[in-house]
């Protein structure tokens, strides 16, 4: 699930992640459908068959969790959002990180603020963003 630890953060990459999310949102829709996860969910139909397909497609992270919140193993999308925040918030206070060493440590793609909008849920958040992000907060906490 989106909000699980990474167990071997140096074995996996932002990108591998992604798949792997993506992987598993295909799953659901596959399990549910395509026509039913596109109405249930608000997710384009032509999205969802490219997923299907095994293209990239570019998911917010509220589009996800909406997906995912079809499958009868995954709880509601909006318990989805808030154990993805806390579970984030979480992780960067083990790590000693704040925004603005996620910031560098993202190399600046995002700065500050937009990355505490998006962790907040006052921004939308791609995928691809959540992954670097996750992937760079498990690579620095010392457990």
């Amino acid at each position: 699930m989106l909000y699980e630890e990474i167990a071997d953060p140096e074995a996996v990459t932002p990108e591998r992640l992604r798949v792997q999310y993506e992987r598993e949102l295909a799953d659901v829709v596959d399990a549910v459908g395509v026509e039913a996860a596109a109405s249930e969910a608000d997710v384009d139909r032509s999205r969802l068959d490219s997923l299907l397909a095994g293209e990239s497609v570019s998911f917010t992270v509220a589009e996800a969790a909406r997906l995912l919140a079809l499958a009868p193993d995954y709880p509601d999308g909006d318990v989805i959002m808030h154990e993805l925040r806390d579970h984030v918030m979480l992780q960067m206070s083990s790590a000693v990180l704040d925004v603005d060493a996620l910031e560098s440590g993202l190399n600046g793609d995002l700065n500050a603020r937009e990355i505490q909008q998006k962790i907040e849920g006052r921004r939308e958040m791609t995928l691809a963003e959540y992954a670097r992000i996750h992937h760079y907060i498990a690579s620095n906490v010392d457990w």
